[in-house]
């Protein structure tokens, strides 16, 4: 259990607290991660079969609430893990490692987005969507992040389904429902996380280490996960194609997501015939960088797809 007393290597009245920028409070939001959550909703919305009747306005509101809720909660989460954060390489330049920001005023910045863009959602779009949304900033901050995380190395199996409701709550937005495309969209994005992030926890397994998170490869060995990635994309590769039988997509989407991932088992194989000691996990890099590019190059062709109407 976190020790939710804990302080930045500043204490909290420190006058350098003050010094923060936009570009501080921007960096809570984590906004690399946000952009492709952001473009997964905003698909989601785009090729829902209401989108042509929802107000530009109204979409664009949608979308910003994705945004903001995704945002909001990235923010709590690191404050949660404030104290891991100042330990691991990757994390240790946060605003909240560094204290330019209090913990306080991070948790306060963070549960006020929240509630912020579930409101909105439901004032200016529909329930539906807002519970959604609900549901995922719940589930990112209480089952993954304060839950799951740093106890059991399943914490990306399951903690996943948060990053996976984008889709969900862009069609929610357009149509008001919960319909067969967007759940399919939400297990492809739910069996893209385990590869996507245990080829970063193959490379990074030092540092969870120590920051005794228990992520796959440290606790199972890399190569039980190294199986566990390959098995992944193997579920993925005849998954994502879907939409395409489900009307959404046309067959320029089906036959790009058959190529992508048949590019992404292909990547794993090589993962698990590396010897990472030896290469430095240079396929495993090389496997988390494509998973982004994966994931971008699915939705983008779905919304291509989708509107070539082929």
């Amino acid at each position: 259990m976190t020790d939710l007393s804990l302080t930045t290597p500043l204490a909290a009245g420190d006058s350098r607290a003050a010094t923060a920028t936009w570009r501080d409070w921007l960096q809570l939001l984590k906004p690399r991660v946000m952009t492709l959550v952001v473009f997964t909703g905003a698909v989601g919305l785009a090729v829902a079969p209401g989108a042509v009747a929802l107000h530009p306005i109204l979409a664009v509101v949608a979308v910003l609430c994705i945004a903001v809720g995704a945002g909001a909660s990235g923010c709590i989460n690191m404050w949660y893990d404030r104290d891991i954060d100042r330990i691991m390489a990757r994390t240790r330049s946060r605003p909240l490692p560094r204290g330019l920001v209090s913990p306080g005023d991070a948790l306060t910045f963070g549960v006020l987005l929240s509630v912020g863009a579930v409101v909105l959602m439901a004032l200016a779009v529909n329930l539906t969507a807002a519970a959604i949304l609900a549901l995922a900033s719940a589930f990112y901050v209480f089952v993954y992040t304060m839950w799951l995380k740093r106890r059991t190395p399943q914490n990306i199996v399951i903690g996943g389904a948060a990053g996976a409701f984008p889709p969900l709550i862009g069609w929610a937005a357009a149509t008001g429902a919960i319909e067969p495309v967007p759940l399919v969209l939400f297990a492809i994005i739910f069996l893209w996380t385990p590869p996507h992030f245990w080829a970063l926890g193959l490379y990074r397994s030092g540092e969870y280490a120590r920051a005794g998170v228990p992520m796959m490869p440290v606790v199972a060995g890399e190569r039980a996960t190294k199986r566990q990635m390959l098995a992944y994309t193997l579920l993925l590769l005849p998954l994502a194609p879907l939409p395409a039988v489900l009307g959404v997509g046309g067959w320029v989407y089906g036959a790009g997501a058959v190529v992508l991932g048949l590019l992404f088992v292909i990547c794993a194989i090589r993962v698990l015939r590396e010897d990472g000691a030896a290469t430095g996990h240079r396929a495993a890099r090389q496997m988390f960088g494509y998973s982004i590019l994966y994931l971008f190059a699915l939705f983008t062709l779905l919304l291509l797809g989708s509107f070539g109407g082929v």
